[in-house]
């Protein structure tokens, strides 16, 4: 598979190209608006054909499919662009910086039957995947509540006074992964507190299709110098604990110990925990951006996947708005 690729910033450079890589593909043509940056990027991968006009990247002839990581406003134009000449698409999220983006993408992607997939990678983090999967082996049960907790600082985004960038980059994840866990979203409530310019902090309520609920705590007001990520996903007698996506707890039900002195440790009742190994020598991805690569490319394949689509980043967006409208209020 031969892939033009247009954005080579930092994220893209430190999360993404070095997965798709490590894979079976072709970085054939590369596009960014900064030349020295694109030129760096285009001798580490062995690229030859560059551009500085995404437009011309999407006419390069020979090309498969196309990979951006851009801006929200850039991923509408560019998709739009791609899908005209027939080709499929992996975008970073969010798909466009407003919902009716998202939607006028998954139109497009119809009219020309090719995949538009979505950068949701916190679906593929290992903690969130480990626990996704506890759930679907019908051992869990049925899904009843989550909290979650999904922090970042303020000079994240330092001047983005109205927090746009904060709610389309940082918070848009939340409004998929809950879904992803439980159902379908069918409401959301928000309340908020603001600590001076710049540092927001919200609570935000979900209910699911399936009678499941959610609170979720997001916000511009801890350092990102330390854990400012964590889930609980609860059963009936049973939790699963996610921590800074990495870790993962499963609680199940376990008799009281404190007085039996035949008291063991109990596989089948008593809590299993998995977080990963460091220390070993396999480049190991925890954070779900190679897992994530992995399925994307066989969608851009024409295979059967599971990567997120832009049927999901309607979804996601349409519930973001909600929340932007709610917190406003």
């Amino acid at each position: 598979m031969k892939i033009g690729w247009i954005g080579c910033g930092r994220h893209a450079s430190a999360m993404l190209l070095p997965q798709l890589a490590a894979r079976d593909v072709t970085i054939e043509a590369l596009c960014d608006v900064d030349a020295p940056n694109l030129e760096r990027t285009a001798r580490r991968y062995g690229v030859r054909a560059i551009y500085a006009d995404a437009r011309d990247l999407i006419g390069h002839a020979g090309l498969d499919a196309i990979g951006m990581a851009v801006g929200p406003v850039q991923h509408a134009a560019f998709g739009a662009a791609a899908l005209e000449r027939g080709l499929p698409i992996f975008m970073e999220k969010p798909p466009g910086a407003t919902c009716a983006d998202a939607q006028r993408l998954m139109r497009a992607a119809e009219r020309a039957g090719k995949p538009l997939l979505i950068g949701f990678m916190k679906r593929y983090a290992v903690g969130n995947r480990i626990a996704r999967n506890v759930i679907a082996s019908g051992d869990f049960g049925r899904v009843l509540a989550i909290t979650g907790r999904y922090m970042t600082a303020p000079g994240y985004f330092a001047g983005d006074v109205d927090h746009t960038g904060f709610f389309l980059h940082h918070c848009v994840h939340y409004l998929d992964l809950p879904a992803f866990f439980a159902s379908p979203i069918r409401g959301l409530s928000a309340r908020m507190v603001e600590n001076g310019p710049g540092r927001l902090l919200f609570h935000m309520g979900l209910d699911f299709a399936c009678g499941a609920i959610a609170t979720i705590e997001m916000g511009t007001v801890q350092s990102r110098g330390g854990p400012v990520e964590r889930l609980e996903i609860t059963g009936d007698h049973q939790r699963l604990e996610i921590d800074d996506v990495i870790e993962v707890t499963w609680r199940r039900d376990p008799p009281l110990k404190a007085e039996a002195l035949d008291a063991v440790l109990d596989p089948a009742h008593d809590a299993l925990t998995w977080k990963p190994n460091f220390t070993a020598a396999a480049a190991e991805d925890p954070k779900g951006y190679g897992a994530l690569l992995s399925d994307v490319l066989e969608a851009l394949a024409g295979r059967p996947s599971s990567a997120p689509t832009i049927e999901d980043g309607v979804c996601a967006m349409h519930w973001l708005e909600e929340l932007r409208r709610t917190l406003d209020r």
